[in-house]
């Protein structure tokens, strides 16, 4: 065996002490939740509160501490206004829809009992049936349904209670990592080894270039979609178009989330509102296209080409953050797929460069 040099024992060292912190981390990831959560707002809000402290109010510049709470108090009344948005509109069309299921399930039944009769079903679209289909099927399962709903009542207790603890911690987190950001950012630069800081601090300039056109191009992608829902819910004569519309376009940088809320309140509105079936097929026409201009051209050319992704990359982004991490993952594809891009770069030109390559 070769005995190690001094310099080699202290890299084995140190790659072990990095191993072993990467694997704490992975191990309290749930812990980690609200810390990165708020790290990731406070990279958003940073800018703002830089721009702010820099204000002058009668000849002295504007605390650091009052400028981040400034920021941290707008930020969450946006997220409490989008609420607002969303709350009235249930309120108002969820007892209209209770009262109107009767007269849509017997539209249901004048459309489809037939062709159910002909093809020797005997089923029928009213309260009465749908309501002893359930008793049936529930007396043949009682006991699988009950211990189904206690298991979903014990998880769904914890989850609730870890969920109330995150938005407990997060603002509070996020507040002391926006008031020493520059602080925290210069120990993390300090603590990278000294022969590859200039390398280091070139990627992290790059990566935060990329991850601003990325924050651009999905702004811009959510103003599309807010007038386009808008102002196609309005032309097709919804009375909630406005609220519904913008909902959908400013939660589109959640995956699903957006559009699936959107889609439901347009079809609850569509029932409500509507005496036939024009009403649900304008929704399904409006947000089907909806979703082909978002899908195919809106975040491929806006998100994906600023951030130099390829439209098929950005899909298969998607698709592979997705499966690998669940739905945090699909909500983070694009810009980790940012920075891992700046990474191969670098990779690449030292492949290019490298004895290996051209030799």
């Amino acid at each position: 065996p070769f005995p190690l040099t001094v310099e080699q024992k202290q890299t084995v060292f140190w790659v072990a002490v990095w191993l072993a912190f990467l694997f704490l981390l992975v191990t309290l990831g749930p812990v980690l939740t609200p810390f990165l959560a708020a790290a990731i707002l406070a990279y958003v809000l940073n800018p703002g509160v830089d721009r702010l402290s820099r204000f002058k109010f009668a000849r002295f510049p504007l605390p650091r501490a009052l400028a981040v709470t400034i920021v941290v108090v707008l930020f969450f009344a946006a997220i409490f206004a989008l609420v607002l948005i969303v709350v009235p509109v249930l309120q108002k069309e969820i007892p209209l829809l209770q009262a109107a299921i009767p007269t849509a399930l017997a539209r249901m039944n004048d459309a489809f009992g037939p062709r159910l009769h002909q093809l020797g079903v005997d089923f029928s679209f009213d309260s009465a049936s749908i309501k002893a289909m359930v008793t049936e099927q529930m007396a043949k399962s009682g006991d699988q349904i009950w211990s189904a709903v206690l298991n979903s009542a014990r998880i769904g207790g914890t989850a609730v209670l870890g969920w109330l603890a995150t938005a407990v911690l997060i603002p509070v987190v996020l507040f002391y990592m926006l008031l020493d950001w520059h602080d925290l950012l210069a120990r993390v630069a300090a603590a990278v080894p000294r022969r590859w800081i200039g390398s280091t601090v070139g990627m992290a300039q790059e990566a935060d270039t990329l991850l601003a056109q990325y924050l651009r191009g999905q702004l811009l992608v959510m103003l599309v979609l807010a007038c386009y829902y808008s102002a196609t819910l309005a032309l097709a004569g919804f009375d909630v178009a406005l609220p519904v519309g913008i909902l959908t376009g400013l939660l589109v940088f959640i995956p699903y989330l957006g559009f699936g809320l959107g889609l439901l309140l347009a079809l609850m509105s569509a029932v409500l509102q509507f005496s036939d079936w024009s009403g649900v097929i304008a929704v399904a026409v409006i947000y089907g296209f909806g979703q082909i201009i978002e899908g195919f051209f809106l975040t491929p050319r806006l998100v994906g080409e600023r951030i130099g992704l390829n439209p098929l990359a950005v899909i298969f982004a998607l698709l592979a953050f997705g499966q690998l991490f669940g739905f945090v993952g699909v909500l983070l594809a694009l810009p980790a797929s940012a920075l891992l891009m700046v990474a191969f770069r670098h990779l690449r030109r030292h492949y290019l460069s490298s004895s290996f390559y051209n030799a």
